[in-house]
């Protein structure tokens, strides 16, 4: 395997201007392909009326972009690495802003569902090399303040989705949803050409086996973790389908563990830290996303409207974008061990604090509790983040950045499937308990990010090693 030799490509990221020309279109990106996985869930039941649809059949609207994501977030990061991240990223952009016209011009449900799924293959493209452009935007010593701003503006965009489409609903028609996208794309794909890094193209194959077997083991294992956990006659082809996921993995894990640069990244997976961080991103994903689906009940049974309800979980999100840049700036000088824990412990409390809620708790007590839920995760994002990508070699910061983007997306699923369980098994007591055991996740998650300071890894950001690999970029 060769790499290209550019002295440009070696320098420690891009001088300014350039620099935050670049941060803007990376940004840009980031907003459409995130809002767009919540933006049409506020206008399903208006979309289904107007193109004829059951609900059951509307879903596929959400599930279509989602699975065409998870599908593609590893291959199209292992495919960056070989004709370069800002190649991938501008052609993702492309496919995106057409999906999207396409979406707004649909007038059936099999060419809304088809329009977003290829509106799923573009955010998968942004998605799968966005880490791996910020690492090549930011000087090294700037990335854990990089990847917390990039947090932020996760976090602000999924969740101002649910106000926007409501704001667009109320304006105009539920394609706007969609059409909306159409002018932050264009921008996004003109700011991208001129500005964007180039990175390192290794010349080797694109390894189309492993990419095909991933795809299926990630698509059959959401599904069928939806589809099992929300029981009716859906729990046997749910089952199957995880039967299906679990062969398939099988057969990655045969095909893919002696290759030396493996679509999912057993090779980065054995370094201790990698491997710590990302079960650390898995589980607190999965807390968050158990406590977010059962808030809402749990909400509505102590008397608060739709509207109310959309208030008070809104301090989670704020918190975030307020602890997230923080944590940033912290984890370019202290340990994300640490400062996850922390950050997870915090989470702990707070999820603890919401399970307690009753109807004698003042409004005030409900927001302090979704604030410190926020705080704590935000506290622990982006140090987490930054030691997944800084403890990859430079030449596979595709491959992180994809198993950081599957991390969250397999813990959010993972989240989702026990909160419907639990509503079928505990249909009277379901929130407490939910959010009392996503407390204990957050706080076993804690425990493992905490493993990190343990002896067979470095405990400074500055020079992550682990026993027989140097961690910091080649």
């Amino acid at each position: 395997m060769t790499a290209t030799t550019d002295p440009a490509l070696a320098q420690d990221g891009l001088p300014t201007p350039r620099r935050y020309w670049a941060i803007v279109a990376i940004l840009l990106s980031i907003v459409v392909a995130v809002l767009d996985s919540s933006i049409a869930n506020v206008a399903l039941p208006t979309i289904a009326r107007d193109l004829n649809a059951d609900a059951a059949g509307s879903i596929w609207i959400i599930n279509a972009y989602q699975i065409a994501v998870v599908m593609l977030l590893l291959p199209l990061a292992a495919l960056g690495e070989i004709i370069g991240y800002r190649r991938v990223s501008q052609t993702g952009l492309v496919i995106f802003t057409l999906a999207s016209i396409a979406c707004a011009l649909s007038n059936t449900l099999f060419e809304l569902t088809l329009a977003r799924v290829l509106q799923g293959i573009g955010a998968g493209a942004i998605l799968s090399v966005t880490s791996a452009l910020v690492r090549f935007t930011y000087p090294q010593r700037m990335l854990g303040r990089a990847i917390g701003i990039n947090a932020v503006v996760v976090s602000i965009s999924a969740a101002l989705g649910p106000t926007i489409a409501s704001g667009l609903l109320a304006l105009g028609d539920w394609r706007w949803l969609f059409g909306v996208n159409v002018p932050i794309g264009v921008l996004a794909v003109i700011m991208a050409a001129i500005s964007l890094p180039d990175s390192p193209k290794h010349a080797r194959r694109f390894n189309l086996v492993g990419a095909l077997l991933t795809a299926a083991s990630f698509a059959l294992l959401i599904t069928g973790l939806q589809a099992f956990a929300h029981g009716g006659g859906g729990q046997a082809l749910g089952a199957l389908e995880l039967v299906l996921a679990a062969a398939s993995a099988f057969a990655l894990v045969r095909h893919e563990r002696k290759l030396e640069h493996p679509i999912l990244p057993f090779d980065l997976l054995r370094i201790p830290i990698f491997a710590l961080s990302v079960a650390t991103s898995i589980a607190s994903f999965a807390a968050q996303m158990l406590a977010l689906v059962v808030l809402p009940f749990a909400l509505m049974r102590l008397g608060h409207d739709a509207v109310a309800i959309g208030l008070l979980l809104t301090p989670w999100p704020l918190a975030v974008g307020v602890a997230a840049p923080i944590a940033g700036r912290l984890a370019d000088k202290y340990p994300a061990g640490i400062l996850g824990g922390i950050g997870l412990i915090a989470l702990a409390a707070g999820l603890a604090a919401l399970a307690t809620i009753s109807s004698q708790h003042s409004t005030f007590d409900l927001i302090w509790r979704m604030a410190l839920c926020g705080l704590g995760f935000g506290f622990f994002q982006a140090p987490n983040n930054r030691a997944l990508l800084a403890t990859a070699p430079r030449h596979r910061s595709g491959a992180a950045g994809g198993i950081l983007g599957t991390s969250r997306v397999l813990g959010q699923s993972l989240g989702a499937a026990v909160a419907a369980l639990l509503f079928q098994a505990l249909p009277d007591s379901a929130p407490p308990v939910a959010l009392a055991l996503a407390a204990i996740i957050a706080l076993l998650a804690a425990g493992v990010s905490m493993l990190r300071l343990m002896n067979r890894v470095e405990r400074t950001p500055t020079t992550m090693t682990t026993t027989g690999f140097h961690a910091t970029p080649d």
